[in-house]
């Protein structure tokens, strides 16, 4: 064989189109974006995360090379006038319909739906409510904020559901809103992909977000829980005050509470199967949400999350009502805080120095640690 004819045989390796979260770790945001690749390296990490996979990036360009979406697509940003809302809107509506009514192929749904079956039979659940989640790989990227850009579809159940969302998700990176902010940011259409990561739902009584610092003045002495009944939506969402826990990262005290008048959580409709927002009854509605002994071992995991990440983290929790106390607080997603930890801040201690000197030396210098 000559070496001209060799060289054509040789083949690129195909990217896999689907894959488990614990086979991911922080390595893996070519191939399944930011939130999938976060989750994985929690599980390297051995934090509670419920179990799932992904439809990887490679999946998402197959789909869109194989159904001609991608060229069309293509085709059709580079006439937009991104300074036309109008224009940015009726684009962004064209390009997400094409994507919701284009099938997978059928490779990628056998794939999906063993997936899925697996996932089910893993978590002893037949048709096992999950979360959908758009899991884009430029969500790092420095200097951007893709973050909340992609949609997220809570307790979906049945693999057509499964795959239906699965195409919602990867229609939200063409958003009017993504669609303007990378128009105006700089960013090519070729640098964005977008993996899907399927997980099982913790059915919550309680969830929300802690921060490893304080985001209200940067202070990482300090950590913050948000919480709610319900699912986690109506937090991050902002649709209701939540109640507010401040605490001390060395101690893990509780040092600030402030429990909130909650009118609405979300919850699943057992005869519909889907999440929708009730109202919080009365006699709740002023009942502390998250009890003390929950707030000391969330602040504990998240300080556990921060050591192996090296930096403040942004986490999203819920604690499974399902589940026993000790072994019910899932870990659902984690991201880098991006506010405070792009601030220089002058050194309060002496490089090498502890975790105590360094807040103590904040104490002695009359200003709260940064």
């Amino acid at each position: 064989m000559s070496a001209a004819f060799a060289g054509q045989d040789r083949r690129v390796p195909r990217a896999p189109l689907t894959c488990w979260f614990e086979d991911c770790d922080k390595d893996s945001v070519a191939l399944v974006g930011g939130k999938c690749a976060s989750l994985g390296e929690l599980i390297q990490a051995g934090v509670r995360v419920p179990p799932g996979f992904a439809m990887t990036t490679g999946g998402y360009r197959e789909f869109m090379a194989e159904s001609g979406l991608g060229r069309e697509v293509n085709l059709l940003l580079q006439k937009l006038d991104c300074t036309d809302l109008d224009a940015v809107e009726r684009a962004s509506a064209t390009i997400r319909a094409a994507i919701e009514a284009q099938p997978f192929s059928p490779e990628l749904e056998d794939l999906v739906a063993e997936s899925y079956r697996r996932l089910s039979v893993r978590c002893c659940l037949p048709a096992v409510p999950v979360a959908v989640r758009s899991s884009a790989t430029a969500e790092d990227l420095p200097g951007a904020s893709f973050a909340g850009q992609q949609d997220t579809f809570l307790w979906i159940r049945g693999a057509d559901e499964v795959l239906a969302h699965m195409r919602r998700c990867i229609s939200s990176l063409y958003s009017s809103r993504a669609i303007a902010y990378r128009a105006n940011r700089g960013y090519r259409d070729e640098q964005m992909a977008i993996s899907v990561g399927v997980q099982k739902m913790a059915n919550s009584f309680t969830a929300g977000v802690m921060f490893t610092l304080h985001p209200g003045n940067g202070d990482r002495s300090m950590m913050v829980i948000d919480s709610n009944f319900g699912f986690g939506e109506s937090v991050v969402s902002g649709e209701v005050t939540p109640d507010h826990f401040v605490v001390n990262k060395v101690t893990l005290d509780i040092v600030e509470r402030t429990i909130s008048q909650k009118q609405l959580c979300y919850t699943v409709d057992l005869q519909r199967q889907v999440s929708h927002a009730v109202e919080v009854p009365f006699e709740r509605q002023n009942v502390q949400s998250l009890i003390d002994d929950e707030v000391t071992e969330l602040a504990w995991m998240g300080k556990q999350i921060e050591k192996h990440f090296g930096r403040p983290m942004d986490i999203e929790w819920a604690v499974d009502k399902d589940l026993p106390s000790g072994g019910n607080i899932f870990i659902l997603q984690a991201r880098p805080e991006t506010v405070w930890s792009r601030k220089s801040q002058p050194p309060l201690a002496a490089p090498g120095a502890s975790a105590m000197d360094y807040i103590l030396a904040g104490m002695l210098a009359g200003s709260k640690v940064k």
